[in-house]
């Protein structure tokens, strides 16, 4: 069994907040979407937003982000957090963080850390978090068939509008912990 929690979710839902906790609780490796996908986006002197819809038409950024995540199956002890690490590594507990989008928004205005992402208010954040959350479902339906939208595929779902990061990543380590056990004996 692949000691892997797949981490995906709803733009500001602390995904990365979260996930740099579990590294640290778990002592695990760290693999994220985000860092990549605005690496890609500076290359191109590009938005996120804007790097999503320029995927739309060059399949080619997708394939470079996905490839690294499509190669982590053979590997252990990592938290990965990307829309499709759920898809990717399909033996990963997976773990989906909804928010509510007026709290999305205001978190992701607040983010100094997205350097290219800048809003001129929350509106405009909630605008753009359901332009680029359509762009990739569309995207990745047409290219893997994969529902980002089908709650089915996840182990654990936790709307995280209210919560402290601490606190939701208390939440999956204990579901982590019971999914372990209940997996462990499938192995063997």
């Amino acid at each position: 069994m692949a000691n892997i929690i797949s981490i995906t979710g709803d733009l500001g839902s602390g995904k990365s907040t979260v996930a740099a906790i579990l590294c640290k609780r778990l002592n695990y490796d760290y693999i994220y979407t985000g860092a990549i996908q605005r690496k890609i986006a500076a290359r191109y002197n590009m938005t996120t937003k804007e790097l999503n819809q320029y995927s739309e038409r060059h399949p080619e950024i997708d394939e470079e982000i996905d490839s690294t995540f499509k190669s982590l199956n053979t590997m252990s002890d990592l938290i990965v957090d990307s829309r499709l690490a759920w898809f990717f590594i399909p033996d990963s507990f997976k773990v989906f963080l909804k928010t509510d989008i007026a709290v999305a928004g205001e978190r992701i205005t607040k983010d100094r850390e997205r350097k290219n992402e800048k809003y001129v208010s929350t509106d405009d954040a909630i605008r753009n978090i359901i332009e680029r959350k359509n762009s990739e479902n569309k995207r990745y339906k047409e290219l893997y068939g994969a529902d980002c939208t089908d709650m089915r595929h996840f182990n654990l779902i936790i709307d995280t509008s209210f919560l402290s990061p601490e606190s939701v990543a208390e939440k999956i380590l204990e579901a982590y912990r019971t999914w372990q056990a209940s997996n462990s004996g499938a192995t063997h």
